[in-house]
């Protein structure tokens, strides 16, 4: 198969590192050692993992690192084969454990120990070594003034490969009370930087106002000194773009000092003889900044560099505007990376809340120029990402049947998708971005005059994995990236002295967090397509502890009778446990489904439907949430087919035609006089094309026309929309990321269902 660089950059890049996600259909792939890429008569260098098995024990999704030459200005095609032995030539990373600890040699050579107070032992690159102690912080102070010391914890090898390596460990800052992190290194072999991760988790049961958050690489007799002066430019030189750097590179003498940052041209303020510069970002400059950007795909960069006579590191914090304040500085004393910089704007993580951010440590010699830090730099922020073909997504049959080929494809249907998925509303801010507020929820008083978030409510991340897999397009899988990543962190409760939320998922609310947990609104597809997408378990492991927190949740006396809870509750629950069924093939999650099954088997024979409680006196159907556990009881009937759960399926697709329906030929909100306005809902979509899928009778198709066609042409604009300063946040006004998570699919699976019939 074809693996594709689209044109990007215009200069070249030299043993490119890159990775891809590849399906296989259950049989295809027995052994990830047999995958090799090529380009041309060239074997790459590869380093892989499994991300998920079909039953039978052959290869589901395949994560594929690799390192390839990319061309200046032109795209890049490269081939996927498998048969042969995996392994082209690498100077690769080599680990060694000390027994206490790590040492790695590769693009970088270092050491970590367990129980350090700093971050390395030491650090060579580019001729230069760092002793353990010129390595600060990451240093917490909180809003009470309190610094904390950082200790951290036992180091583990998350990932060892010949091309990439990740250490991580969980720390504690220790301080009035003790907050937890996690720290993760990645090397990549051949180069000459480290990726830094730090995740900070608020494991108390208060808010957490996190005053500042630094980190710094001091100069051998720096002293830290971590404060702004945000008393306008310093430093010798300012110039916007690279045209005029070389020139200015020729007046420096001593320390090179260096910040920049950009959204279409790089803005550089650079010192002479170790001058402070310095850089901040806040709501107020962002709201006042022109940027057309897809802000997932790329914002600008955000860097510092310091530079002496025997070298120099430049930082570059990763989508440093998307998640503000932030701040850069480089002095005499050294560097530093301000996560959070003090007296920037407010950041406060409710209880267990964390925040995971990013920068890259660039090692370079003392004759490396701004201009090729700036590339590198600019790079880290949006680097190359391969793609494959649709129909290899299409032939695996890993995701729902959502593959049109293009000769059956309408122009307005797949218009109308991409405007739904580039229309979502955005945020930005440390603790907001990878999520947007629900208007209509705010508007109904649901956060008692707060903002209240829509936390990737109806699985956003999963419809953009989706949309991704059947066009190719890049910006849809950084949409996943993004949003998966804000979850994983932000929506999901990782401390609590109540067990019902550890683990789980918040319901749309303010602040992120801080309701009951339901089952009705924790979603896991998402987070495995991340996990194979991007190789990162993390999202893995929370999807299963999502899980386990439904199965809790299921045990608690409000699930136990039929028909007390609407459709959508255990429905949502049932969609859930099936994926993870699928993907870990553990029967653990199986109980709890066939328990969900037989309720909604006794509900329908006690009350001759899937009806619920309204009012109190009142049982009415609710279409979108009857479609919502149809889909769910389909998914799992295409795991385990049964004829009596065919049976019921088509049951609750029969009643909601026969009793849900307006006589203008589509659905209504809810079965009361008082609810009976026009629905609209696209889950009932789903429900019609699953009753197609069963019988292959095209006149289930037929009730939908009415509903499709209104939702295809009311079509959003795909620009960021209007922004404003909100709380925590700069909000970019646009629909709710839920409207595309819960429209994307019953529109792609009935898309396809017309298609297949030639009805449209």
């Amino acid at each position: 198969m074809k693996i594709t660089f689209p044109k990007l950059y215009r200069y070249e890049r030299k043993r490119e590192h890159a990775y891809v996600a590849i399906p296989f259909k259950e049989g295809a792939l027995q052994s990830e050692s047999s995958v090799q890429i090529w380009d041309g008569e060239r074997l790459l260098p590869v380093q892989s993992k499994v991300t998920s098995y079909h039953k039978d024990g052959s290869v589901r999704y395949l994560f594929v690192r690799f390192m390839a030459d990319l061309p200046a200005n032109q795209k890049k095609i490269l081939e996927l084969k498998t048969g042969g032995e995996n392994r082209g030539a690498v100077q690769g990373i080599q680990v060694h454990s000390t027994g206490s600890g790590f040492a790695v040699k590769g693009g970088v050579d270092f050491g970590v120990s367990d129980d350090s107070e700093s971050v390395f032992d030491y650090v060579s690159a580019c001729g230069k070594t760092y002793k353990g102690q010129q390595f600060v912080g990451p240093v917490l102070t909180d809003g009470a003034g309190c610094k904390y010391k950082t200790k951290l914890g036992k180091w583990e090898l998350e990932e060892e490969g010949s091309l990439v390596t990740i250490l991580s460990c969980m720390g504690k800052c220790v301080g009035d009370k003790d907050i937890s992190f996690q720290l993760r290194v990645i090397c990549y072999a051949e180069k000459p930087w480290l990726e830094i991760s730090y995740r900070l988790i608020n494991t108390t049961m208060e808010p957490l106002h996190v005053k500042s958050l630094v980190f710094a690489v001091l100069s051998e007799d720096g002293e830290y000194s971590p404060l702004l002066e945000k008393s306008g430019f310093k430093g010798d030189f300012h110039t916007v773009g690279i045209k005029e750097l070389p020139e200015i590179e020729k007046k420096l003498t001593g320390v090179r000092t260096c910040v920049g940052s950009s959204n279409y041209k790089t803005d550089f303020f650079i010192g002479k003889d170790g001058a402070a510069v310095e850089k901040y970002v806040d709501d107020e400059m962002l709201l006042k900044e022109a940027n057309e950007h897809f802000f997932e795909v790329f914002y600008g960069t955000f860097f510092a560099d310091r530079t002496e006579k025997t070298g120099g590191i430049c930082a570059t914090i990763f989508q440093a505007q998307q998640n503000y304040p932030k701040a850069v500085k480089a002095d005499e004393s050294g560097i530093y990376v301000m996560l959070v910089p003090e007296d920037v704007c407010r950041v406060e993580m409710q209880p267990g809340m964390s925040r995971e951010q990013r920068f890259l440590l660039h090692f370079h010699d003392a004759q490396e120029t701004l201009t090729e830090l700036d590339n590198r730099s600019l790079i880290y922020q949006m680097p190359d990402k391969p793609f494959i073909s649709p129909q290899v997504f299409a032939d695996a049959a890993v995701m729902p049947d959502i593959f049109v080929s293009p000769e059956k494809a309408n122009p307005e249907v797949e218009l109308s998708l991409i405007a739904r998925c580039d229309g979502h509303g955005r945020a930005l801010g440390m603790l907001n971005f990878g999520d947007a507020p629900d208007e209509n929820y705010t508007a109904q008083g649901r956060g008692n005059g707060k903002i209240v978030w829509s936390n990737n409510e109806y699985d956003f991340p999963h419809a953009c994995a989706l949309q991704y897999a059947r066009t190719g397009e890049r910006r849809f899988l950084d949409y996943l990236i993004a949003s998966a990543r804000h979850w994983m962190d932000v929506d999901v409760c990782h401390y609590s002295d109540n067990p019902l939320h550890v683990g789980g998922q918040w319901e749309h609310c303010a602040n992120h967090c801080g309701m009951d947990m339901v089952c009705s609104h924790e979603w896991v597809e998402g987070l495995l397509d991340y996990y194979h997408f991007t190789g990162e378990k993390r999202a893995f492991d929370t999807a299963v502890g999502i899980g386990e927190n439904i199965l809790r949740l299921l045990d608690t006396p409000a699930y136990q009778v039929s028909g007390e809870s609407n459709a959508r509750e255990t429905g949502w629950a049932l969609r859930t446990l099936t994926a993870l069924y699928v993907e870990t093939h553990d029967e653990k999650w199986l109980s709890k489904a066939e328990w969900i099954i037989s309720h909604f088997k006794e509900w329908g024979e006690e009350y001759g439907g899937w009806i619920a409680p309204y009012t109190d006196n009142t049982l009415i159907r609710v279409g979108f949430m009857i479609s919502v556990a149809v889909g769910s009881l389909m998914r799992y009937y295409r795991v385990f087919p049964d004829e009596e759960l065919k049976e019921m399926l088509l049951s609750a697709v029969d009643d909601l035609i026969e009793n849900g329906m307006l006589g203008n030929g589509v659905f209504y909100y809810k079965e009361l006089p008082s609810l009976s306005r026009i629905g609209n809902n696209t889950l009932l979509l789903e429900a019609l094309a699953i009753g197609y899928e069963l019988t292959g009778n095209p006149e289930y198709l037929s009730y939908g026309m009415n509903t499709f066609t209104s939702n295809i042409k009311a079509i959003p604009s795909g620009a960021p929309g209007t922004k404003s300063i909100r709380e925590d946040a700069v909000i970019y006004k646009n629909a709710s990321p839920k409207s595309f998570g819960q429209s994307f699919i019953p529109l792609a699976v009935y898309y396809k269902a017309l298609t297949d019939r030639g009805m449209i």
